[in-house]
């Protein structure tokens, strides 16, 4: 692997928890429903990897990643949905 992809990959979780970690609590939702959209993306680009797979590696890396896609799609609609049932009257 190539010292400058890996050196960015870390550089990108850094900079990712940073920038998580400084956000408000009242904007969680929306965060939610954007990082929705784009584990929609990584769940399409997974599904086009896995259509055109040649070689075993390929299809291992686009099945896994259609199931990781797949996991933070569903996973976060619940949090999503259990978020704003928390801003609702109760009866």
């Amino acid at each position: 692997m190539d010292t400058n992809v890996l050196f960015i990959f870390i550089l990108a979780i850094f900079v990712g928890i940073e920038v998580i970690s400084k956000v408000p609590s009242m904007l969680h939702t929306p965060l939610m429903s954007g990082t929705n959209a784009i584990h929609g993306i990584i769940l399409f680009g997974g599904i086009l990897v896995l259509a055109d797979a040649a070689t075993p590696l390929a299809q291992a890396l686009g099945f896994v990643a259609v199931i990781f896609g797949s996991a933070n799609v569903f996973g976060g609609f619940m949090v999503t949905d259990r978020m704003l049932q928390m801003f609702k009257k109760k009866k």
